[in-house]
Protein backbone atom coordinates (compact mmCIF):
# COMPACT_ATOMS: atom_id res chain seq x y z
CA UNK A 1 0.00 0.00 0.00
CA UNK A 2 1.67 3.29 -1.12
CA UNK A 3 1.25 6.86 0.38
CA UNK A 4 -0.93 7.74 -3.04
CA UNK A 5 -3.56 4.95 -1.57
CA UNK A 6 -3.70 6.95 1.43
CA UNK A 7 -4.12 9.91 -0.16
CA UNK A 8 -6.78 8.35 -2.59
CA UNK A 9 -8.26 6.96 0.16
CA UNK A 10 -9.16 10.25 2.25
CA UNK A 11 -9.81 12.56 -0.77
CA UNK A 12 -13.70 12.01 -0.41
CA UNK A 13 -13.00 14.19 2.93
CA UNK A 14 -12.32 16.98 0.53
CA UNK A 15 -15.65 17.23 -0.86
CA UNK A 16 -17.58 17.72 3.03
CA UNK A 17 -18.43 20.67 4.19
CA UNK A 18 -16.50 21.71 7.31
CA UNK A 19 -17.09 22.00 10.99
CA UNK A 20 -14.75 23.91 13.43
CA UNK A 21 -13.50 22.57 16.61
CA UNK A 22 -15.61 24.94 18.86
CA UNK A 23 -18.90 23.84 17.16
CA UNK A 24 -17.25 20.39 16.74
CA UNK A 25 -17.11 19.80 20.77
CA UNK A 26 -20.27 21.97 21.63
CA UNK A 27 -22.88 19.98 18.84
CA UNK A 28 -20.45 16.26 19.82
CA UNK A 29 -18.37 16.64 22.57
CA UNK A 30 -19.87 12.92 23.85
CA UNK A 31 -17.14 12.79 26.72
CA UNK A 32 -19.47 9.87 27.95
CA UNK A 33 -19.96 7.44 24.88
CA UNK A 34 -20.09 4.28 23.03
CA UNK A 35 -17.49 3.42 21.19
CA UNK A 36 -17.50 0.48 17.66
CA UNK A 37 -14.06 0.50 16.26
CA UNK A 38 -13.45 -1.40 13.10
CA UNK A 39 -10.58 -2.36 11.13
CA UNK A 40 -10.43 -2.65 7.48
CA UNK A 41 -8.12 -2.38 4.83
CA UNK A 42 -6.77 1.36 3.82
CA UNK A 43 -7.67 1.06 0.08
CA UNK A 44 -11.88 0.37 1.30
CA UNK A 45 -12.68 3.61 2.52
CA UNK A 46 -12.62 5.23 -0.91
CA UNK A 47 -15.67 3.03 -1.13
CA UNK A 48 -17.13 3.83 2.10
CA UNK A 49 -16.50 7.39 2.50
CA UNK A 50 -18.65 8.65 -0.71
CA UNK A 51 -21.79 6.93 0.99
CA UNK A 52 -21.80 9.04 4.21
CA UNK A 53 -25.09 11.30 4.58
CA UNK A 54 -24.68 14.54 2.43
CA UNK A 55 -24.72 16.64 5.53
CA UNK A 56 -21.83 14.88 6.85
CA UNK A 57 -18.61 17.68 8.09
CA UNK A 58 -15.21 17.21 8.82
CA UNK A 59 -13.10 18.22 10.70
CA UNK A 60 -11.18 21.50 9.49
CA UNK A 61 -8.29 23.05 11.47
CA UNK A 62 -6.03 25.98 9.31
CA UNK A 63 -7.24 24.54 6.38
CA UNK A 64 -6.42 21.14 7.02
CA UNK A 65 -8.58 17.71 7.34
CA UNK A 66 -6.29 15.14 8.34
CA UNK A 67 -4.32 15.69 11.87
CA UNK A 68 -0.96 13.50 13.11
CA UNK A 69 -1.73 12.45 17.00
CA UNK A 70 0.76 10.97 19.06
CA UNK A 71 -0.53 9.23 22.66
CA UNK A 72 1.72 8.19 25.37
CA UNK A 73 0.24 5.56 27.62
CA UNK A 74 1.26 5.17 31.36
CA UNK A 75 1.33 1.82 32.88
CA UNK A 76 2.43 0.09 36.19
CA UNK A 77 5.54 -2.06 36.20
CA UNK A 78 3.19 -5.10 36.40
CA UNK A 79 1.14 -3.78 33.74
CA UNK A 80 -1.90 -2.96 35.87
CA UNK A 81 -4.32 -1.08 32.85
CA UNK A 82 -3.08 -3.73 30.84
CA UNK A 83 -4.24 -7.01 32.62
CA UNK A 84 -7.32 -5.36 33.37
CA UNK A 85 -7.94 -5.06 29.94
CA UNK A 86 -6.75 -8.75 29.25
CA UNK A 87 -9.20 -9.90 31.43
CA UNK A 88 -12.09 -8.10 30.99
CA UNK A 89 -12.39 -6.52 34.38
CA UNK A 90 -15.56 -4.35 35.28
CA UNK A 91 -12.89 -1.26 36.78
CA UNK A 92 -10.57 -1.00 34.07
CA UNK A 93 -9.07 2.43 33.30
CA UNK A 94 -6.54 3.63 30.94
CA UNK A 95 -3.61 7.03 31.49
CA UNK A 96 -2.59 8.62 28.12
CA UNK A 97 -1.52 12.06 27.28
CA UNK A 98 -2.64 12.87 23.75
CA UNK A 99 -0.42 15.09 21.82
CA UNK A 100 -1.98 17.25 18.51
CA UNK A 101 1.46 17.46 17.01
CA UNK A 102 -0.26 19.85 14.16
CA UNK A 103 -1.42 22.83 16.71
CA UNK A 104 1.58 21.86 19.56
CA UNK A 105 -1.36 20.97 21.80
CA UNK A 106 -1.37 18.46 24.74
CA UNK A 107 -4.09 16.74 27.53
CA UNK A 108 -3.94 14.76 30.14
CA UNK A 109 -6.37 11.51 29.81
CA UNK A 110 -8.07 9.25 31.78
CA UNK A 111 -10.80 6.64 30.27
CA UNK A 112 -12.90 4.61 32.48
CA UNK A 113 -15.77 2.41 31.93
CA UNK A 114 -19.14 3.71 32.13
CA UNK A 115 -22.12 2.68 34.48
CA UNK A 116 -23.63 1.14 31.56
CA UNK A 117 -20.29 -0.08 29.96
CA UNK A 118 -19.63 2.77 27.70
CA UNK A 119 -16.43 5.23 27.78
CA UNK A 120 -16.20 7.82 29.67
CA UNK A 121 -12.98 10.18 29.00
CA UNK A 122 -12.10 13.42 31.43
CA UNK A 123 -9.16 15.54 30.54
CA UNK A 124 -7.01 18.17 31.63
CA UNK A 125 -5.00 20.50 29.69
CA UNK A 126 -1.57 19.87 29.41
CA UNK A 127 1.71 21.07 28.54
CA UNK A 128 3.35 19.07 25.90
CA UNK A 129 6.39 19.14 27.80
CA UNK A 130 5.06 17.00 30.22
CA UNK A 131 3.54 14.56 27.57
CA UNK A 132 5.87 11.60 28.67
CA UNK A 133 5.30 11.65 32.48
CA UNK A 134 2.03 11.89 35.39
CA UNK A 135 3.37 13.92 37.83
CA UNK A 136 2.36 17.18 37.25
CA UNK A 137 -1.46 15.63 36.70
CA UNK A 138 -1.28 13.16 38.98
CA UNK A 139 -3.78 14.19 41.60
CA UNK A 140 -6.37 14.72 38.18
CA UNK A 141 -5.74 11.04 37.61
CA UNK A 142 -6.30 9.55 41.39
CA UNK A 143 -9.42 12.23 41.33
CA UNK A 144 -11.12 10.51 38.02
CA UNK A 145 -10.06 7.54 39.09
CA UNK A 146 -11.24 7.79 42.75
CA UNK A 147 -14.42 8.79 40.96
CA UNK A 148 -14.75 5.61 39.20
CA UNK A 149 -14.60 3.42 42.49
CA UNK A 150 -11.28 2.97 41.24
CA UNK A 151 -8.18 2.57 43.53
CA UNK A 152 -4.80 4.91 41.98
CA UNK A 153 -3.12 6.17 44.92
CA UNK A 154 -0.89 3.36 45.49
CA UNK A 155 -0.35 3.11 41.43
CA UNK A 156 3.55 4.26 40.16
CA UNK A 157 2.98 5.23 36.40
CA UNK A 158 5.63 5.09 34.00
CA UNK A 159 5.25 5.46 30.18
CA UNK A 160 4.56 2.18 28.30
CA UNK A 161 4.13 2.64 25.04
CA UNK A 162 4.05 5.43 22.34
CA UNK A 163 1.04 5.54 19.29
CA UNK A 164 0.98 7.74 16.17
CA UNK A 165 -0.98 7.97 13.32
CA UNK A 166 -3.47 10.65 11.34
CA UNK A 167 -6.25 11.45 11.92
CA UNK A 168 -9.76 12.77 9.83
CA UNK A 169 -13.04 12.99 12.08
CA UNK A 170 -16.35 13.46 11.06
CA UNK A 171 -19.54 14.40 12.16
CA UNK A 172 -23.26 13.48 12.02
CA UNK A 173 -25.73 15.62 12.19
CA UNK A 174 -28.40 13.72 12.17
CA UNK A 175 -27.40 11.39 15.11
CA UNK A 176 -25.20 14.22 16.55
CA UNK A 177 -22.16 11.47 16.07
CA UNK A 178 -18.77 11.81 16.06
CA UNK A 179 -16.64 9.33 13.42
CA UNK A 180 -13.10 9.07 13.62
CA UNK A 181 -10.67 7.45 10.70
CA UNK A 182 -7.25 6.64 11.51
CA UNK A 183 -4.45 6.09 9.22
CA UNK A 184 -0.64 5.75 8.88
CA UNK A 185 -0.60 3.45 12.18
CA UNK A 186 2.28 2.66 14.35
CA UNK A 187 3.62 2.31 17.49
CA UNK A 188 6.85 2.00 19.54
CA UNK A 189 8.03 0.41 22.49
CA UNK A 190 11.09 0.87 24.43
CA UNK A 191 12.65 1.12 20.50
CA UNK A 192 10.84 -1.58 19.23
CA UNK A 193 8.15 -0.42 16.70
CA UNK A 194 5.58 -1.76 14.64
CA UNK A 195 3.52 0.34 11.65
CA UNK A 196 0.63 -0.80 9.95
CA UNK A 197 0.18 1.43 6.76
CA UNK A 198 -2.30 -0.61 5.48
CA UNK A 199 -4.47 -0.59 8.41
CA UNK A 200 -7.28 1.69 9.08
CA UNK A 201 -9.13 2.27 12.50
CA UNK A 202 -12.90 3.77 12.02
CA UNK A 203 -14.45 4.28 15.51
CA UNK A 204 -18.25 5.55 15.97
CA UNK A 205 -18.93 7.74 18.64
CA UNK A 206 -22.56 7.43 19.61
CA UNK A 207 -24.66 8.41 22.68
CA UNK A 208 -26.02 4.88 22.15
CA UNK A 209 -28.20 3.79 18.98
CA UNK A 210 -25.87 3.09 16.02
CA UNK A 211 -24.65 5.73 13.67
CA UNK A 212 -25.35 5.83 9.76
CA UNK A 213 -21.52 4.69 8.95
CA UNK A 214 -21.87 1.62 11.45
CA UNK A 215 -24.95 0.65 9.23
CA UNK A 216 -22.83 1.41 6.48
CA UNK A 217 -20.07 -0.68 7.37
CA UNK A 218 -22.35 -3.59 8.62
CA UNK A 219 -23.50 -3.56 4.79
CA UNK A 220 -20.23 -3.95 3.50
CA UNK A 221 -19.40 -6.98 6.19
CA UNK A 222 -17.38 -5.26 8.51
CA UNK A 223 -18.47 -5.83 12.30
CA UNK A 224 -16.85 -4.22 15.41
CA UNK A 225 -13.94 -5.57 16.09
CA UNK A 226 -11.93 -5.76 19.69
CA UNK A 227 -8.80 -3.59 19.35
CA UNK A 228 -7.49 -1.25 21.37
CA UNK A 229 -4.37 1.06 20.49
CA UNK A 230 -2.76 0.52 23.32
CA UNK A 231 -3.34 -3.10 24.55
CA UNK A 232 -3.67 -4.61 20.88
CA UNK A 233 -0.28 -3.05 20.49
CA UNK A 234 1.47 -4.15 22.99
CA UNK A 235 0.38 -7.63 22.36
CA UNK A 236 2.26 -7.46 19.00
CA UNK A 237 5.22 -5.80 20.56
CA UNK A 238 5.10 -8.25 23.67
CA UNK A 239 3.80 -11.62 22.17
CA UNK A 240 4.37 -13.06 25.56
CA UNK A 241 1.64 -11.24 27.49
CA UNK A 242 -2.25 -12.74 27.42
CA UNK A 243 -3.87 -12.14 24.18
CA UNK A 244 -6.83 -14.36 23.76
CA UNK A 245 -8.97 -11.18 23.71
CA UNK A 246 -7.53 -9.90 20.57
CA UNK A 247 -6.18 -13.31 18.86
CA UNK A 248 -8.27 -13.06 16.24
CA UNK A 249 -7.53 -9.05 15.55
CA UNK A 250 -3.50 -9.96 15.96
CA UNK A 251 -4.17 -12.56 13.39
CA UNK A 252 -6.15 -11.30 10.90
CA UNK A 253 -5.16 -7.58 10.53
CA UNK A 254 -1.50 -7.26 12.43
CA UNK A 255 1.67 -8.14 10.44
CA UNK A 256 4.00 -10.54 12.55
CA UNK A 257 4.69 -8.96 15.59
CA UNK A 258 9.01 -9.09 14.90
CA UNK A 259 10.00 -5.79 16.20
CA UNK A 260 12.41 -4.00 14.83
CA UNK A 261 15.46 -3.74 17.30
Amino acid sequence: MTAATVHTALSTLDQLAPIDLPELTERAELQTRMDRKYVLPVGELAALLPHVAPDTQVLEIGGARVFRYESVYFDTPDLTCFRLAAHRRRRRFKVRTRSYLDSATCWLEVKTEGARGGTVKSRLPYRPDDHTTVAPGRAFVDTVLAGSAITGAGLVFGPTLVTRYRRGTLYLPASASRVTIDVDLGWDDAGHTLCLPDMAVVETKTGSAACRVDRLLWARGHRPTSISKYATGLVALRPHLPSNRWRRTLRRYFQPSTPDS
